[in-house]
């Protein structure tokens, strides 16, 4: 299955791809933030019904959106203020989009700003580049470009698949890009999902870069294959990651999931009662 991870990798484009609900309660571990998607995860229906496909979303009580690019657009056919409208008028919030970093930048801002969005996520990295320079370089564009969405009152940040875990003499590169870039200008989603795929600790993260994470894509997977599936069939301790939300700094998370055993909006239903169920 060719998956939006491949499809990243191999364009190798640069591309970006209110409440704080701070009552999460670390006694009995309440998983009180707002269920959230990223749109990719049902990018077929977007394009095909995207009205329809927001209100089924919003059936299953998912109340953050995440979109990203497709044939039609970032909004998938919609305009910034109408997506924003729909949404709201269905009990939803669009936080946040996966965007590229390109000669329309500046219009991709304003569209956001538009659509309400508080979020710009870049999503790659140029793949042909896996050095500590090349890192180096993009966690300069990255403040510059954090620079101008902050000017739009909203915030620029990275999200991880694998490849940012790989080393050069020794040092991770995720690890630049964090030490590189201006907290107060870059934040980072964190895939949960593809940490853990590559042997890594998300919480460990979390301890060593305090506040960093403001949003996750919560992807469970199997780690033997090395794809998404649904909440509790793979690798990913789901409860545990919200007992440490707090040294995440975490704001809003998305589920994404891109593959399925049966249909994407089936595999959400699915995922959203787990979720329901770890909340008791």
């Amino acid at each position: 299955m060719y998956t939006r991870r491949d499809f990243l990798k191999h364009t190798g484009t640069l591309s970006v791809g209110s409440m704080l609900l701070s009552s999460f309660d670390m006694k009995n571990n309440d998983i009180n933030y707002p269920p959230g998607i990223q749109l990719y995860t049902v990018r077929k229906e977007m394009l095909e019904d995207a009205i329809g496909t927001l209100k089924k979303l919003a059936a299953l009580g998912i109340r953050q959106i995440e979109s990203a690019a497709s044939d039609k657009g970032y909004y998938y056919g919609l305009k910034p203020k109408e997506i924003k409208k729909v949404c709201s008028d269905l009990g939803m919030t669009l936080r946040s989009g996966h965007i590229h970093l390109d000669n329309k930048w500046q219009k991709t801002m304003e569209d956001a700003a538009l659509a309400g969005q508080q979020y710009l996520i870049c999503s790659s990295l140029p793949m042909n580049r896996q050095t500590v320079d090349n890192y180096k370089f993009v966690s300069k564009s990255f403040n510059v470009a954090g620079e101008a969405a902050d000017k739009l009152q909203m915030k620029f940040g990275y999200h991880n698949h694998d490849f940012e875990f790989e080393k050069e003499n020794g040092k991770v590169l995720y690890d630049v890009l964090l030490e590189n870039t201006d907290p107060k200008l870059v934040c980072m989603e964190m895939d949960l999902g593809w940490v853990v795929a590559t042997g890594n600790d998300p919480i460990e993260y979390f301890n060593k870069y305090p506040g960093r994470f403001p949003l996750w894509h919560l992807k469970d997977m199997d780690l033997a294959k090395k794809q998404s599936t649904e909440f509790g069939k793979g690798g990913l301790d789901i409860k545990k990651m919200f007992e440490h939300a707090g040294k995440s700094g975490l704001r809003y998370y998305f589920i994404e999931q891109e593959e399925y055993t049966s249909t994407p909006l089936e595999s959400m239903k699915e995922n959203m009662d787990y979720l329901k169920k770890l909340k008791g």
